[in-house]
């Protein structure tokens, strides 16, 4: 499978999408970053974990202070840092903790943005990474309140490989700007879940490739390469939304919010119809824990079941299109 063209003119507004020269270099960096540091035996060897180390190491590059007042980029400098991540599947909260730079105080923004502490966001009593937290934030519904653990967290294994948590939550005082919080989420999350999704189909093509049926490769059967290409048309529509997404976030326009909705919510689709067609194609090694995508498929399936709810996007939706 060729890489993903640069998008350009890529909506009805004539939006130019492709990164300018600034991006272009947040993406490559990363990219090489990832090469580096964060290869897939890396990203198997992160199961159960957190891994300080390498979440150290990206927020020294200034990664995890993007889109604050503090930080250097807006949502479009997070979309290109946001792609290569997605596509060497980083481990660590990375969406929550864009979306809780957006509500806490400058103190915890900068220890976010340091990497020196880790957010775990949801509705209590079960938590993504509540087990390595210092700060938690609780959501109801549209809103988001800070909460302080009223008691022990109790480690939970998950299927996805991520340390959960169980922890009872005393809600405190709630926490102003969750829609520009959960706008920045959503672009961040749509922009990872279709790169991972593109990196998986592209493994998937390189196997139909060499694997052989019949005298044939299997890539050569319609019934292989016809879902294959389906998925990355897919998951490069959710890409295309969520660097729209982002433009329109960053010139303030009120589309922004219902754009990133729509980028999650496709973006979740396709990357969950790029799981499920890869596992078919991979047969028994696609599910294995050593195999070539397992870490890809469980990584993607945990992050779509994460809180913010897909009421929240819908909601945007409906809004939007009441106005």
């Amino acid at each position: 499978m060729a890489p993903a063209p640069r998008v350009t003119d890529a909506d009805a507004n004539g939006l130019d999408l492709a990164f300018d020269d600034a991006q272009q270099a947040i993406a490559d960096a990363l990219g090489a970053f990832c090469a580096e540091r964060c290869s897939e035996e890396v990203v198997k060897s992160c199961t159960g974990h957190f891994p300080r180390e390498l979440w150290s190491e990206l927020a020294t590059l200034g990664v995890l202070g993007l889109v604050t007042p503090e930080g250097d980029g807006g949502a479009c400098e997070l979309v290109a840092a946001l792609e290569p991540l997605g596509r060497a599947v980083f481990p660590g909260p990375l969406a929550h903790t864009f979306l809780a730079t957006q509500l806490v105080g400058a103190r915890e923004r900068q220890s976010l943005a340091s990497g020196e502490a880790v957010v775990a966001v949801g509705t209590p009593p079960l938590l993504p990474w509540a087990p390595v937290a210092q700060i938690f934030v609780e959501l109801d519904g549209a809103r988001a309140f800070r909460g302080r653990p009223a008691g022990p967290v109790v480690a939970v294994e998950t299927l996805g490989g991520e340390p959960w948590g169980r922890v009872a939550l005393e809600r405190g005082e709630e926490l102003p700007g969750t829609q520009r919080a959960v706008t920045v989420y959503e672009i961040a999350l749509a922009a990872y879940l279709a790169a991972a999704g593109q990196g998986l189909v592209e493994a998937t093509a390189e196997h139909a490739r060499t694997r052989r049926q019949f005298g044939r490769a299997i890539g050569e059967f319609q019934a292989v390469a016809h879902p294959l290409a389906e998925c990355w048309i897919h998951l490069s529509a959710a890409g295309t939304l969520a660097r729209a997404a982002a433009f329109r976030f960053d010139a303030g326009e009120t589309t922004a919010r219902a754009t990133a909705a729509a980028a999650r919510l496709a973006a979740r689709r396709a990357a969950l119809e790029a799981a499920h067609v890869c596992h078919q194609l991979f047969g028994a090694s696609g599910i294995a824990l050593e195999g070539p995508v397992f870490h890809v498929t469980r990584r993607i399936r945990q992050l779509v079941s994460q809180a913010p709810t897909e009421d929240m996007a819908r909601d945007a939706l409906l809004a939007a299109h009441e106005l």
